[in-house]
């Protein structure tokens, strides 16, 4: 602001004479009945040109009045707008016209090697229009609007939302429209308080004291009567000069230092970086009147930290992260700061009463086109009031949940205790219901309600769609199985809630893939294979694949481009760090002979799946091969499914060989069951952790229960000469909460119901853990075929005692009693004795209990 402020000042006393000539024009007629437009492209016949610059023109014509604003969406009204009484004199109203960045091949922005000037620093804005051009009514003094019409004769001028302005044309507003704005606006003693605040007494509105304001003015007229053509050089030390930049320190200072909301120390420079990205990015942001992208959360008087970082966690987990920045609105904040213009949303998240002062700044909000999600909180207004019901507090009910498509969507979710009734006020046409119990009562427990002329809407919500399972409210081991069933669900549901409040809740970008680094537990190893590469790739380094060519590379500092089908490998091993992977954890935890000794890792890839192909095949078979990734952007699952792996997943590929004439040879598809064992005793055999409920599900998943996949596994297989090549894909959840559920998560639970202190576990534990016991567990099947295996399988499944349909959903019931010599399941039909059945796909549905035979 103050560097705008000295270049306005010094570029109205020493700029061109173009610049003198829009402020004289402009002040001596302004009080006539006369309109000035500065626009891009050629005037009308009966408008007079006063100005060329460049491509740009300003004119003057006939005064244009401005008397239905019946189309218009107020904003909001300025401290100079009363019903009773027009703009004061020394103000001009008019009309900004900006179009998107794209139309005629236009820039998005003004030329960013000039001053920039922000038109909403020199104007109030009144009302706006959408659509294409884009239109919006402001008022400003007389000098603020030249200053305002000469940044866009100069390619100067930046629109917040992202547009270019188009044209700026002066309008005399008649008094019935005057007082349409002013029937939206909160009373001018209320807003002359809050422009107390932003401009103290004695200061115009851009901070500049009366007395420097007046030599401003006395410069201009000097420079207009002299027409400009005679200036003299200032230096830093001009006492004029430094004296009007202390002054104008001291006057931003005055009339700022009361009005910032107390957000974090780097809150600004984040939200001009964000405010840069957007115009970059061409974003057409919601608030429309150049609002900043801030999220506000209230929670009344509790101050716990851990309340606000839930909250927030849960919120990050549905918008899209890097389009908004998430702050704690504090109690004594509501009424001092101006958070109103500079929020997109306000959740409110507390039971306390809501202070009745505090109440009318949230009903402000929604006035001036707010926007207000309510989580289980005391707020309400309108058609609807809060009704008590104690016992439904702290216990998890099962709700219908109403969708913009008109389909509805069941789920189970914790209840404040409160539900909503029809007010004895309001306006219950305001009122529509998105939730009710599934009780006798059908009591509503999510409502949405409108507000005003302006778009302020609020979805209030009784049911708690912060809380999951992990919840200290949840009572018993049915509510914590309920809550995680239904968590996708409740975050699917929040997610259109936001969306439906206007907020983008669509997945950010996916993350650029990164380089593989080489790495062994074992010096020797490494060592060794870094000797067979020598005569195995071409001079560049490159070890040429269908799927994914790896070039071999000695460091990072070696520029090679990631691509799907292109990875450099980092073959020196001091310079590797990661805060997801740590190869002294995997060492310590891999007790193999063979499997899992040459590692490569990597922070993202599109599948680990395609890493191992152009090495498994000629690779000695001692060098055991495994991929391991943080992220995948292209993971695989049976039947085609692709999904993006988040961080916290454990996900690898490991490569086996397997002679065809031996035990596990002749029966290849018992491997995936063999890798899903492995990974429950990964977990189960740690002592202390035996107990946890993981469990296998037939043919390749892993399980909390019978309730929930928590992970699974893939298994491709290549028959050259008398060996299988094996790949064998798996991934579980060990600390990702979401959408489902993890293996840390179960750990938290057996630590709260049992009164342990287990810790959590980490992914390269467990992956180097998986691998040892798998290689245990081919051993023993290779020695004792699959009696050897099936006591331990038998004891982690889920199977036991279910009974399925076969061949479809009414067909003959069937109990499972096992797997075959072969790996398939085998069932019991009454009549019929025991027959395999077959997986169709996905056809196997855990809660309906079905099994289609394939034929």
């Amino acid at each position: 602001m103050l560097i705008t402020l000295c270049y306005l000042y010094l570029w109205a006393r020493w700029g061109p004479r173009s610049a003198a000539l829009v402020r004289s024009t402009v002040r001596r007629l302004h009080r006539s009945r006369c309109s000035f437009t500065f626009c891009a492209r050629q005037p009308h016949p009966e408008e007079r040109v006063c100005l060329r610059v460049g491509g740009k023109v300003f004119c003057t014509g006939e005064a244009q009045f401005l008397d239905d604003l019946n189309r218009w969406s107020g904003l909001l009204v300025s401290p100079f707008i009363h019903p009773e009484k027009l703009l004061p004199a020394e103000h001009i109203a008019f009309v900004t016209e900006s179009i998107s960045a794209h139309t005629e091949n236009l820039q998005k922005g003004p030329d960013s090697s000039k001053e920039i000037v922000k038109w909403s620093d020199f104007c109030s804005p009144l009302a706006y229009k959408p659509g294409e051009p884009f239109k919006l009514i402001a008022e400003a003094s007389v000098d603020n609007f030249s200053s305002l019409g000469i940044a866009f004769l100069e390619d100067r001028l930046q629109m917040e939302n992202g547009m270019v302005p188009h044209r700026i044309v002066s309008v005399h507003l008649e008094e019935s429209a005057l007082k349409e704005l002013a029937q939206e606006a909160p009373s001018v003693e209320e807003k002359s308080t809050d422009m107390d605040a932003v401009t103290p007494a004695g200061k115009s509105g851009l901070g500049l004291a009366e007395e420097d304001k007046s030599k401003l003015e006395e410069e201009r007229e000097h420079e207009e009567t002299e027409g400009g053509e005679h200036h003299h050089l200032h230096l830093s030390s001009c006492h004029e000069c430094l004296q009007l930049e202390n002054s104008t320190i001291e006057s931003v200072k005055f009339a700022s230092a009361e009005n910032i909301p107390e957000l974090p120390e780097d809150c600004g420079s984040r939200r001009e970086e964000k405010e840069h990205e957007c115009l970059q990015k061409g974003v057409k942001r919601i608030n429309l009147a150049g609002k900043p992208p801030n999220i506000l959360i209230y929670l009344g008087s509790e101050a716990a930290k851990g309340r606000f970082e839930q909250v927030k966690s849960v919120l990050r987990e549905c918008i899209d992260a890097e389009s908004y920045t998430v702050y704690q609105l504090h109690q004594e904040q509501v009424l001092r700061d101006p958070w109103l213009e500079n929020s997109l949303l306000l959740l409110i998240a507390t039971e306390e009463p809501i202070p009745e002062g505090i109440h009318k700044q949230f009903m402000k909000f929604l006035a001036k086109g707010g926007k207000i999600l309510g989580l289980s909180s005391s707020f309400t207004f309108g058609g609807v009031q809060l009704k008590h019901k104690n016992k439904l507090r702290r216990v998890v009910h099962e709700l219908v949940v109403s969708r913009k498509d008109s389909t509805e969507v069941t789920l189970n979710l914790l209840v404040s205790g409160c539900v909503f009734e029809e007010g004895i006020k309001g306006d219950a046409s305001k009122v529509k219901v998105l939730s009710r119990l599934k009780n006798a009562a059908e009591d509503m427990v999510i409502v949405h309600l409108t507000h005003g002329s302006s778009g302020g809407e609020a979805i209030l919500s009784q049911a708690h769609l912060e809380l999951d399972s992990n919840s200290m409210d949840v009572q018993t081991e049915e509510d914590f199985n309920l809550l995680k069933m239904s968590n996708s669900k409740r975050y699917e549901v929040l997610r259109e809630i936001l969306t439906c409040l206007g907020l983008s809740c669509e997945l950010s970008e996916i993350p650029e893939l990164t380089p593989i680094h080489l790495l062994s537990p074992d010096e020797e190893i490494h060592l060794a294979f870094l000797k067979w590469l020598e005569g195995n790739v071409d001079a560049e380094g490159l070890r040429a694949s269908s799927k994914v060519s790896l070039k071999f590379v000695s460091s990072c500092e070696s520029k090679v481009e990631v691509t799907p089908s292109l990875v450099p490998v980092i073959t020196e091993m001091g310079s590797f760090s990661s805060e997801h992977f740590s190869l002294k954890t995997y060492q310590q935890h891999l007790q193999t002979k063979k499997l899992g000794k040459i590692l490569l890792f990597t922070e993202v890839t599109t599948t680990t799946m395609h890493l191992l192909d152009g090495l498994m095949f000629e690779l000695p078979e001692e060098m055991g091969l495994i991929a391991v990734a943080v992220r995948q952007t292209q993971g695989k699952g049976r039947g085609g499914n692709v999904w993006l792996s988040p961080v916290g997943c454990a996900l690898s590929t490991l490569h086996i060989s397997i002679p065809l004439h031996s035990n596990l040879g002749q029966r290849i598809p018992f491997i995936q069951h063999l890798v899903s064992l492995a990974v429950v005793e990964a977990v189960r055999s740690i002592p202390g952790y035996e107990d946890i409920e993981l469990r296998v599900k037939w043919p390749n998943d892993i399980y909390y229960s019978d309730l929930m996949k928590i992970g699974g596994v893939l298994v491709n297989s290549t028959l050259i000469e008398t060996t299988f090549h094996i790949l064998i894909g798996f991934g579980f959840n060990v600390n990702n909460s979401n959408p489902t559920i993890c293996i840390n998560d179960l750990i938290a639970k057996f630590n709260r119901e049992e009164g342990t202190e287990l810790k959590p576990l980490s992914a390269d534990c467990l992956i180097a853990r998986t691998v040892t016991v798998l290689e245990r567990l081919i051993e023993v099947f290779q020695e004792k075929g699959p009696n050897g295996v099936l006591p331990q399988y038998y004891k982690y499944w889920v199977h036991s005692g279910k009974r399925v349909r076969l061949r479809s959903e009414d067909g003959p019931l069937a109990w499972i009693v096992g797997i075959d010599d072969y790996g398939y399941l085998q069932v019991h039909q009454e009549g019929e004795g025991v027959e395999s059945v077959h997986p169709d796909g996905n056809s196997f549905d855990m809660l309906r209990n079905l099994i289609v035979p394939k034929h």
